[in-house]
Formats: structure tokens, C-alpha cells, sequence
């Protein structure tokens, strides 16, 4: 398909979505107005009912431009998402947008002026006869309904039904920005279930899928949990080794020499020559509350919130965290900016950790503060100044940075900055500079002889293209270093919920669990799995499969060097594979089965090994290859 068919799909499926919103707006007033006449009160409080609603529509669309610039893609659930953290947002724009913000404001005013003159209040007393007005609500009615629901067919007319593109942003462009906020919101105020996104698929097809995919065959321990399951782990250490999980602010492989991105990242090419390079690591979605779910939790993305905001994952969830505290770990968070963003700080201490740590609680008091936080190099200096302090304390610690952000702030005289100082190139530079200074030190350190480091980022800078799910947008680093970790360059096609469970094979903890993740010292299953806002990818070795709402699957053959995809016919199974895949953690969710085993069910721990260090590959419960 191509990404359009000339300007008129656009045009008349826009006029058709402003003409539904303006039939919604004028319900009221219209069918009220034939009742109560034009007298004083009802005359202004109709005129003032149509200001406040231009004023959205002004703001929303002088907000537009921008909002597409960051985020390729019109207003949605993000512009309603960041109103909870108004400190973080308001000092992003104050320091990152200021002409834009002026620009805005400038042209807020004036349209919102010239909207109050139009819309006057003008007291005429036209009363309309008795017999007359019922007659004119039920004309007024059917107009207006049939304006507002947009089609004669079954289902009303909604975001899907003008999508005519294969380029998301392309199917954003007829609807417009209060239009597309207003059904944010609304899907916002319930836990959309995948199945009323992308169709429903009976349970036992759903589970036998899934299972079968994560390598599952065998009877279930508990069929109240499908996905628990033993693992055994791969390494053996003389005892269990402690567990760092960085996790990365927006560093996309585009930034990254190694991967074949912009050679910014020296430090972190330097260290791919000493670890695990996963090569080809695609993120689970494009937000940070994604890559937490997948990386600490292994959870597979759906089209609601992440788990962090959803009210049912609030406490009983599974979580790395917690898993570890079964085996005397104690987990800890370290967040460079305030941890109540983005429902962090609640979910995990309801779901595992014992502490976090933001930087008002930082021991070592930062150098450089800016808009979201504590720079790198002072997240870094905490982490580093924790794991001094551990001892032979069993640890488990997930780091987050947040300089590279925007609106590009970081410490001067670290990096030789290009022009402009304020970009996201420099602030990958300043990212990858810290990451370096933190390894120089930890290799240096007592810690290092018993710790495990995954360096990840949480997703790309900016995830666009013109495709339904731009899969080159989700590729990003990820490199496991330490204790017994294997030096290799890894090729396979790696999802981030294969990351936790890999991760506690290398530290040497045989456990049950639900994560459908695999653990890759002994199995590849080369999928990845992303959420691209209502878009769900399912790719798996070149083929993706895409599912979209109200729309028929469609798949494509990807192409790395290129990064192309060209359109090819539906597999079959591979479409059930994938709605299997879609659907699973909804269902998990809802009927909370996404749970830490009981511990009864966790293995007694297995006889140490003299040397640290991988043991050959053991049979697991995950060694099925689909």
C-alpha cells in the first residue's frame, strides 16, 4: 500500500471527522434551543458553551505542529499523560521551547479573541409556536445523530474508519487534535482489553499458542497460571551473583556506532569487545513505562497503559524485584529525576523493592540538575556510592538515567559538543560518557568480581516512519557485562522480555516463574514483539505481522539492511500466533495471573559449582523453537 492516494482520503475523511465532533459539540444547544428560545441566560450560556470548545480546538491545533515533530504523530493520550507531572513538563518547555511556546501563545491569543467576537451573544426573543418545537428537536435529532455517528454501516464512525495508509502519522492527518485527544481520554478512563482492539480468539487456542511458543508443552504446574514454569539456570556460581540493570533514556541504535548508528557512543562501543552484545534488541513499545514493564517485569506490551499505571498491578504483580526477594535479595530503585513520575515509585514498592531511591533522597549530592532530574554522571555516582556500600549483601538495583531527554540538558566541559549545544546528538555523547566513566570505576571496584550489568535503553528518542510499526525505531542496544558473562556478538532477533529471564540464568537462580520471556544462554526463539500506539508487530526471523484495530491483519517482509518492508500475503498461523500474543497479557491482567509463585513451588537451591562462570547449556522448560 502506499502511504497515500493522493489528498482527497485525507480532506474528506477530515470533514467528516470535524463535521461528527462539531454535531457533538452543537447536541445540546440545538436540541434545547427550539425549548427556551433566545432569552438572556440561555442565549449566554450557549455562547459561552461555544468559546470554551473553540478554545480547545485552538489550543489543541496551534499544539499540534510540535507535538508532530516530537512524536510523529497528531495529539493523543501523551498530551493528557504528562498533565500529572506538571513540574517535569513545565520546566521541559520553559527551557526547550521557549520561541515555540511564544509563537503558541501568540496565536492562542488571537484566535481565541477573534472566536469570542464571532461567538457574541445577540438577545433576540424569538420564540418558536408550541406545536412547532417537537417537530424541530426530532429534525434537529436526526441530524444530528447521524452527523455525529458519521456512517449507515454497523459501527460508527471512528479513528479506524478513516485510516486508508500503511504510514501511521498519514492515518492521524483527518482526525483532528481535540478529536483525537477526546477518544485518548476516553479509552484512557477503562483498562482497554486487547480483544475489543483487535478481535477475540477462544482461551484454550490463546494459552495453547503462547505456551507452545515460550517452549511450554509439557502439563502446567498450576492451571490457574498458565505461564508458570521452572527454570533452570544456565550458570552456576560458587553462590548467587548480584544483578545492575541500567536502563537508558531514549538511546535508540541509531545513535550507536556498533549497531551501525551515528558513531556517538565510543565508550559503549568499547565495551560491546568485553560483554554479550545483543545486536539486534527491539524495544516493546516507545514510552519509559514500556521498557520498565518488559525489562523488570517481563511482561508483554498490550494497547492500554503499562502495567506501572494500571490499577490491578499495583501490589501481587510479578516482578523481578519481588522474585529476588524470595532468594534474599534486596532491590532497590535509583531514578535520576522524581520517582512518583509516571506511577514508578508506587508500583515498584508495591511490587517488590525495598527502596527507591530519587534524587531528593541522593546520597551524594548531584553536580547538575536539570529539567527531569539529576544529570548521568551524578545517577551513576549514586549507584556507584550503593554498591560500595552493599557489602556481601545480596542485591538486585535497576538504574534509570535522564539527561537524554529533551529539552538536551547536561553538564558542560564533559564531551566536545557539536552545534547546537542543545541536541539530542550531545546528549548520546554526554549518555555514552557517563556509561564510560561508570564502568572505568566499577571495573576497579570489589563489586565487580560478583555482579551482573545489563546496559538497555527503555526505547528510541523518536519513534516514527512511514510504516504501520517502523521496527528500525525499535531497535536498541543492549550489552550484559560482569561476573562469568560470555564475550559475543550476538545477531539474533531479541525481544526485551527475553532480558529477566536471561538475566537470572547468568546471576545462577533456578526459579518459577510466569514470564513467557526465553532465556537466551539456551534458546533463541528470534521474535520481538512491539506496541506502536494502537499497532501491535509481531516479528518473527523477516516476517512482521501487523494487527491493527478494526482493520485486517497484515504482514510484511522486513529487511534489516535496508529497512524496508514490503507487503506479502497473511500467514495464517502467523496472525493466530500473533493475536495469541496480543491478547495473552490482557488476559493475564485482568484475571490477575500474573503472580509471583507461591513459594513453595521455587526449587531448593542447587549444589555450587568450585568456579563462577557458565556451565554448559541444561535442558529447560524453554527449548522449543516454533
Amino acid at each position: 500500500m502506499q502511504p497515500t492516494d493522493g489528498l482527497w482520503p485525507v480532506l474528506f475523511g477530515g470533514w467528516r471527522i470535524d463535521l461528527c465532533l462539531l454535531a457533538m459539540v452543537c447536541a445540546w444547544p440545538a436540541l434545547l434551543s427550539p425549548w427556551l428560545g433566545h432569552r438572556r441566560w440561555p442565549t449566554r450560556i450557549t455562547a459561552w458553551w461555544y468559546r470554551l470548545w473553540w478554545l480547545l480546538f485552538v489550543l489543541l491545533e496551534v499544539s499540534t505542529p510540535q507535538f508532530i515533530l516530537e512524536y510523529d504523530t497528531r495529539p493523543n493520550r501523551l498530551y493528557v499523560e504528562y498533565l500529572d507531572s506538571p513540574h517535569e513538563v513545565s520546566a521541559m518547555l520553559w527551557h526547550g521551547y521557549k520561541g515555540v511556546l511564544l509563537v503558541a501563545l501568540v496565536a492562542l491569543v488571537l484566535l481565541g479573541w477573534l472566536g469570542f467576537r464571532w461567538l457574541r451573544t445577540h438577545m433576540v426573543d424569538a420564540r418558536m409556536k408550541f406545536w412547532l418545537r417537537p417537530l424541530v428537536t426530532a429534525a434537529a435529532f436526526v441530524v444530528l445523530f447521524l452527523a455525529a455517528r458519521g456512517t449507515l454501516d454497523h459501527r460508527p464512525l471512528n479513528a479506524s474508519v478513516v485510516a486508508f495508509s500503511d504510514d501511521s502519522m498519514v492515518n492521524s492527518l483527518p482526525l483532528n487534535s481535540l478529536y483525537n485527544v477526546i477518544n485518548a481520554i476516553r479509552g484512557m478512563s477503562n483498562e482497554r482489553s486487547a480483544a475489543t482492539v483487535y478481535g477475540p480468539m477462544p482461551e484454550p487456542e490463546m494459552q495453547r499458542l503462547v505456551r507452545q511458543a515460550a517452549g511450554l508443552d509439557g502439563p502446567m504446574q498450576d492451571p490457574r497460571y498458565p505461564s508458570m514454569h521452572q527454570q533452570q539456570a544456565a550458570a552456576k556460581p560458587a553462590k548467587p551473583l548480584n544483578l545492575v540493570i541500567i536502563l537508558e533514556e531514549s538511546l535508540g541504535a541509531q545513535y550507536i556506532g556498533t549497531l551501525g548508528g551515528e558513531k556517538l557512543s565510543p565508550q559503549f562501543d568499547a565495551l560491546a569487545n568485553e560483554g554479550w552484545l545483543l545486536a539486534r534488541t527491539y524495544a516493546t513499545g516507545t514510552r519509559s513505562v514500556r521498557g520498565l514493564e518488559a525489562v523488570n517485569t517481563g511482561f508483554l506490551p498490550t494497547p492500554a497503559e503499562a502495567v506501572l499505571k494500571l490499577p490491578r498491578s499495583q501490589h501481587g504483580f510479578f516482578t523481578l524485584a519481588g522474585l529476588l526477594g524470595e532468594f534474599g535479595y534486596r532491590s532497590r530503585f535509583i531514578y535520576g529525576g522524581e520517582a512518583h513520575f509516571d506511577n514508578m515509585k508506587s508500583f515498584f514498592l508495591g511490587n517488590g523493592f525495598d527502596e527507591v531511591v530519587d534524587q531528593p533522597k541522593f546520597e551524594v549530592k548531584p553536580t547538575f540538575v536539570g529539567s527531569w532530574g539529576a544529570s548521568d554522571e551524578d545517577m551513576f555516582n549514586e549507584l556507584h556510592h550503593r554498591l560500595m556500600k552493599d557489602g556481601d549483601t545480596r542485591q538486585f538495583t535497576l538504574a534509570f538515567s535522564v539527561s537524554n531527554h529533551t529539552p538536551w540538558e547536561y553538564p558542560a566541559g564533559r564531551i566536545r559538543a557539536s552545534a547546537p549545544a542543545a541536541s539530542v546528538q550531545n546528549t548520546v555523547r554526554y549518555a555514552d560518557w557517563a556509561i564510560g566513566q561508570f564502568f572505568a570505576r566499577a571495573k576497579q571496584s570489589p563489586y565487580w568480581e560478583h555482579t551482573v550489568f545489563l546496559v538497555v535503553a527503555d526505547h528510541d528518542s523518536r519513534v516514527f516512519g512511514a510504516s504501520l510499526v517502523p521496527v528500525r525505531h525499535f531497535h536498541i542496544p543492549a550489552l550484559i557485562l560482569g561476573a562469568g558473562v560470555p564475550v559475543q556478538r550476538d545477531e539474533h532477533i531479541v525481544s526485551q522480555i527475553d532480558l529477566a529471564p536471561t538475566l537470572l540464568s547468568l546471576i545462577g537462580i533456578s526459579s518459577v516463574h510466569p514470564m513467557l520471556g526465553a532465556d537466551l544462554t539456551v534458546h533463541y526463539p528470534d521474535r520481538a514483539i512491539m506496541q506502536y500506539g494502537d499497532n501491535y508487530g509481531y516479528l518473527k526471523h523477516d516476517q512482521l505481522l501487523v494487527l491493527q484495530p478494526g482493520q485486517p491483519a497484515e504482514q510484511f517482509q522486513y529487511q534489516v539492511d535496508g529497512e524496508t518492508l514490503t507487503p506479502v500475503p497473511v500467514d495464517p498461523a502467523l496472525d493466530r500466533l500473533a493475536l495469541a500474543h496480543a491478547l495473552w497479557p490482557s488476559w493475564a491482567y485482568f484475571n490477575q495471573r500474573y503472580v509471583l509463585p507461591p513459594r513453595t513451588m521455587q526449587p531448593a537451591p542447587a549444589p555450587a559449582a568450585s568456579v563462577p562462570g557458565l556451565a554448559e547449556p541444561v535442558p529447560c522448560c524453554v527449548t522449543r523453537q516454533l
